[in-house]
């Protein structure tokens, strides 16, 4: 065989292997095609194919050009081991060839980079003495440092890095020196910077911290709630003086922005009608969209009467009480019944009272600090479900405690569902619990029934819902489990009286007048307010509007 008698049996298999040639291949493939990054690797390449050029003529010099089997493998053995040879030369020649031409193009930058440095200086003083006052003399030049590359003398590659960095800090410095600063345009870039980072939790809450300023405008300070449409946060308004606000912030969520736009449309309303603010409606002062929330400001109020019975743990309002509160809610519907509006949603939560400072009384008895509420005085809020008489009535409206028959029997509803709505609230106030606590219709209904009676035949033949009736009587079984628990937890409504003095039974006639079943029956607001549990407050304002009268003659 040829390969035997060229080569001894080590060496054959050496350079007969496939891995081998492959790798020889390839690594006179990647010579072949060198790629250059600059004119230094084109030098170079040019260096090695002359070198390489000579080394194969000298090899066939060597083995006499003969192609004959022993000379031409000799030949190539001689020139592999000279490539090696070449390579190891070839990395001295490098380096010094790098080196000579990092050394060139370093002194052609330096010069460039004096140049630079020389234009930024003259720009430095220019700012310095724009921006300084006239009057003084311009500061004076810092003083030049000595640099190896202005006397000649080379200096290493840490000198150069050092004062490329002194460079960098300079011109930190000038831009610092130069830049302006006015009250509006920090506002404007920080108002900027937070519009780019606005984000969204996954529930479509806006995210925020105290500190962050909305519209320029709203400083916000903390959270003072949280709802299904969103969060109400306190704010400064900083156009206002600094007083503070209460900022309703809605969910960019599609459906809780339309219910806001529907509630800033009554808001406008009510401030058109109401422009003193005399009907005790809360005060809308501004509302605009932040990146898809609907923002609305508000005069800032205090704890919801229903946040206030909790942390009393549900002791009950003082009957006084309960007649303030409750003749100022009667004032305040009756002003949007008057505008053709019917609010859906009263309940304690949208309730709240102006200042909810209290006096703290010890109770031996009961061996407990009791809270007294200083000041009743009461606002009525969240016109989020608010709906004009010409609007489309949505079937099911108000919470499920406070939800009228007529509602639940979807017989259609108007402004009665909300004198229901006050009747249940008002019973709140007085016993410290809900009259109907269920999540049921069927046992809504029967609860009723229990404490008001039964309900009428006529709204039982008209109403869609006869699942829950058989024979013309509510379907209920009072031996059910449901059944006990109504039973034991249900009686009728004059069975509730804490006293027998008369304002107290005076107080239940009112509860009963309305919690009327038939809506066409039930008492209006504008007859709730001329009944006798209101008496004490028209004469005390019968009084001090014939003192004023005193006062101003």
């Amino acid at each position: 065989m040829p390969h035997s008698r060229r080569y001894p049996s080590s060496e054959r298999g050496r350079r007969g292997s496939h891995r081998e040639r492959y790798r020889s291949r390839k690594h006179r493939r990647r010579r072949r095609t060198p790629s250059f990054s600059s004119s230094s690797e084109r030098e170079r390449s040019r260096y090695r194919t002359r070198s390489r050029s000579r080394s194969r003529d000298r090899a066939d010099r060597r083995g006499g050009g003969g192609g004959g089997g022993g000379g031409g493998g000799r030949r190539r053995e001689s020139n592999y081991q000279r490539s090696r040879s070449y390579d190891n030369r070839s990395v001295e020649h490098r380096l010094y060839e790098r080196r000579y031409y990092d050394d060139h193009r370093l002194d052609y930058s330096w010069g460039r980079e004096r140049e630079r440095e020389r234009e930024r200086e003259r720009e430095r003083c220019l700012a310095e003495a724009y921006y300084t006052h006239s009057d003084l003399p311009p500061p004076p030049p810092p003083p030049r440092c000595y640099d190896y590359r202005d006397s000649g003398e080379g200096g290493d590659s840490f000198e150069r890095r050092s004062s490329r960095r002194q460079q960098k800090r300079r011109r930190r410095r000038t831009r610092t020196r130069t830049r302006t600063y006015s009250p509006s345009s920090s506002a404007r870039s920080d108002s900027r910077t937070r519009a780019s980072a606005v984000k969204d939790d996954e529930e479509g809450h806006l995210v925020y911290r105290p500190g962050d300023v909305l519209q320029e405008r709203y400083e916000i300070v903390n959270t003072l709630g949280e709802g299904t449409f969103g969060r109400v946060v306190q704010c400064i308004d900083h156009r206002r003086g600094g007083s503070r606000i209460a900022l309703k912030i809605i969910k960019n969520v599609e459906k809780y922005k339309e219910a806001a736009r529907l509630e800033i449309n009554v808001l406008e309303k009510i401030n058109e009608k109401d422009p003193e603010n005399k009907n005790l409606c809360v005060r809308m002062f501004d509302w605009f969209d932040y990146h898809g929330h609907m923002c609305i400001s508000f005069e800032l109020l205090a704890l919801s009467t229903f946040d206030f019975l909790k942390e009393n743990n549900y002791l009950p309002y003082s009957i006084g009480q309960v007649r303030h509160m409750a003749f100022q809610i009667c004032l305040a519907v009756k002003f949007l019944h008057d505008n053709k509006l019917t609010h859906t949603d009263l309940k304690p939560e949208n309730i709240l009272f102006v200042n909810s400072d209290y006096s703290i009384t010890y109770n031996a008895e009961k061996k407990r600090d009791e809270r007294t509420v200083k000041s009743t005085a009461v606002r009525v809020v969240d016109f989020g479900s608010a709906t004009f008489d010409h609007e489309h009535h949505s079937t099911i409206v108000s919470t499920r405690h406070y939800r009228a028959p007529e509602v639940i029997l979807e017989l259609g509803w108007s402004q009665p569902c909300d004198v229901w709505s006050i009747g249940c609230i008002l019973f709140e106030y007085y016993v410290g619990y809900t009259l109907f606590q269920t999540h049921d219709n069927r046992e809504h209904l029967a609860m009723m029934e229990r404490i008001q009676g039964p309900i009428p035949s006529r709204m039982i033949r008209k109403t869609r819902k006869q699942k829950y009736f058989y024979r013309g009587r509510l379907d209920w079984d009072e031996n059910s489990s449901a059944g006990r628990y109504v039973k034991e937890n249900c009686k009728p409504l004059r069975r509730y009286l804490l006293s027998e003095v008369e304002e107290h039974h005076q107080l239940f006639d009112l509860l009963e007048a309305m919690l009327e079943y038939e809506p066409s029956r039930r008492i209006t607001l504008s007859a709730s307010l001329r009944h006798p549990f209101f008496s004490p407050l028209r004469e005390s304002e019968h009084t001090a509007s014939s003192s004023s009268r005193d006062i101003s003659r």
